[in-house]
């Protein structure tokens, strides 16, 4: 393994993040009544972001308290806080403290143990919290229910560095950041076009602040101390989440559906058992559902201009892959919807050859009452 050093950190803090989908939807008036903890609003600070983006119903911030934070080297100290979106994703997030004096290539390896050769311990504790948070919030929960999926991200947050005030391209020339964010140990360095491949989303708004957007971490720089890029970072997380939750939801129905109608069985017995009618309303109650989770998720964040964080978050659902994600559950929810519509007809031609077989009775009957 290679020394890396790097610049040292006087103030900085690593952000743990591990999102949830624990309910369809959440009232987020009655899930703050019904906490326990205490509980606000998330709002972004500074009048920049303000005026690039707004959230019409941010998340509803609770504060968890100090946790023993179980990684690969041991637990360390850290303070839990979890955020609940309105579309059903609990994030439990944990802050880790920088020691002052870490260099950041000190804290590649403490990277490697959380994303690259993580601890099954952390993602179990993180989903007893949301677990937690759950049940505490109770009937604000609409449809509660338990998923095995889960999305995680970790940012390291330097506020101020030993040195002073550092450039962001003295940050990228020489502070490990592409080894940060791949907890990368390795003896062997990086290629040059996996490097670029890692700074390829970074942005500054200032000389002295930076900012490094990875598919599972990120490296933020920032001497005002605002916590603006964290925050959009979890809020691009958790749409992700969200979309995964219904692509599998989808998978798993389409299948069921497709067993169902192979399950096949006579035409009146369809007709009379309703077999059809109940296919056609679970399928109309999911496309509602689904219709109604891509309206939330449109609406969650309102970019009004053309500025610093807006085309920072524009970069994250990028790196994230969002839009593809959004395609395939699209995608799905058209071919549910044909399904719908086969099921339908199923049900159309099943009334048909009823009334068919009922008409050839009719009208044996009649010829056999005749003929005696």
């Amino acid at each position: 393994m290679r020394t890396l050093d790097g610049p040292r950190v006087a103030d900085g803090e690593v952000l743990v993040y591990r999102l949830f989908d624990v309910a369809d939807a959440v009232d987020l008036v009655a899930a703050e009544r019904a906490a326990s903890a205490p509980a606000g609003r998330l709002r972004l600070e500074g009048a920049q972001s303000a005026s690039a983006l707004e959230f019409p119903r941010p998340p509803l911030q609770l504060a968890l308290g100090a946790r023993d934070l179980p990684l690969p080297e041991g637990t360390r100290p850290a303070e839990a806080s979890a955020h609940v979106f309105d579309y059903g994703v609990v994030s439990i997030r944990y802050r880790l403290p920088i020691a002052p004096g870490t260099s950041l290539g000190a804290l590649v390896p403490l990277a490697e143990g959380l994303f690259v050769e993580p601890s099954p311990a952390l993602d179990t504790a993180a989903r007893r919290e949301a677990e937690a948070v759950a049940r505490a919030l109770g009937s604000s929960l609409e449809r509660p229910h338990a998923w095995e999926g889960l999305e995680s991200y970790q940012v390291f947050l330097v506020r101020r560095f030993e040195e002073g005030p550092i450039s962001a391209s003295d940050l990228l020339s020489g502070g490990h950041v592409p080894e940060l964010l791949l907890g990368e140990t390795s003896a062997v360095p990086l290629s040059a076009a996996e490097r670029q491949e890692v700074l390829s989303h970074r942005f500054s708004y200032l000389q002295d602040d930076l900012a490094v957007v990875h598919w599972n971490s990120a490296f933020v720089s920032e001497p005002s101390g605002v916590e603006d890029i964290p925050d959009l970072l979890e809020f691009a997380t958790a749409h992700l989440l969200e979309l995964r939750y219904y692509d599998a939801l989808l998978d798993t129905e389409l299948h069921r559906i497709y067993d169902e109608i192979e399950a096949g069985g006579s035409p009146v017995a369809n007709v009379f058992t309703r077999r059809y009618r109940k296919l056609q309303r679970r399928t109309a109650a999911l496309l509602l559902e689904l219709s109604e989770m891509i309206e939330r998720l449109e609406n969650a964040v309102k970019i009004v201009g053309d500025f610093y964080l807006a085309r920072l978050y524009q970069s994250a659902v990028r790196r994230f892959r969002l839009p593809a994600w959004q395609e395939s559950v699209l995608r799905k929810q058209r071919l549910l919807a044909e399904v719908n519509d086969l099921i339908g007809d199923a049900a159309d031609t099943s009334r048909s050859e009823l009334l068919e077989l009922a008409i050839i009775l009719l009208i044996v009957f009649e010829i056999v009452a005749a003929l005696t």
